[in-house]
């Protein structure tokens, strides 16, 4: 069995893997969800638990390659309100059903240091940090402030698009960079119970690559950490079904999200929290002859 620990949670695996629903706090997302406004993040951050989210993951800088990147002091500045007032506002929510984390964990989507250190002063139980951990500090940072890190394969800066980028064996070299990460984050005093691994679907990879991902996904797995799997509207999605706008991609998003599940993936990030859950709820039912929750309440379309 292995344990996540955050700040004030942990959780053990394996369990029904957890939904982590995506809140974009900002007007330029590829999927086109966001907006720059924090009663509106908030709201939908009540709709995502209502839906089933074990996870929030609050970003308020696309990660499109082809928008500039915001400030620091701007990222800070869209964040702040929402996480000083993120806890009262879902204090009234309510859990799908008794296995959904409840209250849900808090992602907080940065890979500034800047950015990072601002808002775990102010909470947060992971850091989702797409850069990779290309320097040590994102692990210091979470080592301070007993918040988990969730590592994601890359190769090179964020928000530059890496599409010169070619593998030999992809997955053995996802491995052999989380390994790397791993030490570094080790020797920056964060205990292994507080890693997470993101293979970086899309991220420095061509279609090829990605499938091979999906196929393969067991290697990564069995590194003995939890992975999170961000299925969600993703660019092979539509390379593979001809759907050039990100908005018709869920069913391909939860055929994704049911070949993760059988993989071994732990975390799924998807825009769309109840249909994910449902299909997961389904592929329970089907393993075990019956849903593992009780007081279930599956929301209709």
């Amino acid at each position: 069995m292995r344990t996540l620990q955050t700040r004030h949670r942990t959780l053990a695996f394996p369990r029904r893997p957890l939904v982590m629903g995506i809140v974009n706090l900002n007007d330029d997302s590829f999927s086109g969800d966001g907006r720059i406004d924090c009663d509106w993040a908030l709201q939908r951050c009540r709709e995502l638990i209502h839906d089933g989210a074990d996870i929030l993951d609050i970003g308020a800088e696309s990660a499109r390659t082809n928008r500039a990147a915001i400030s620091e002091t701007e990222e800070i500045r869209r964040l702040t309100p929402f996480l000083k007032q993120f806890h009262a506002a879902i204090r009234d929510t309510l859990p799908a059903d008794d296995a959904q984390v409840f209250p849900p964990l808090l992602s907080i989507n940065t890979w500034r240091p800047a950015v990072a250190e601002a808002a775990l002063a102010i909470t947060g139980d992971i850091l989702n940090d797409m850069s990779g951990l290309s320097t040590p500090e994102n692990a210091l940072l979470c080592a301070r402030h007993n918040a988990a890190l969730l590592i994601m394969h890359t190769q090179g800066p964020p928000k530059i698009a890496h599409t010169h980028v070619t593998y030999t064996d992809v997955v053995a070299e996802v491995i052999a960079f989380f390994k790397n990460r791993i030490a570094l984050a080790r020797a920056s005093g964060l205990s292994e119970r507080s890693i997470l691994l993101d293979p970086g679907i899309d991220f420095a990879k061509q279609r090829a690559d990605n499938l091979a991902i999906y196929r393969h996904l067991e290697h990564i797995v069995a590194l003995g950490f939890p992975v999170l799997l961000p299925v969600s509207r993703k660019s092979v999605i539509g390379a593979v079904l001809d759907l050039p706008d990100p908005s018709s991609r869920d069913a391909g998003t939860i055929a994704c999200v049911v070949s993760g599940a059988r993989h071994g993936a732990a975390i799924f990030r998807v825009h769309n929290v109840r249909a994910t859950r449902q299909a997961l709820l389904l592929l329970d039912a089907v393993k075990t002859g019956s849903p593992a929750s009780k007081n279930l309440h599956v929301q209709p379309p």
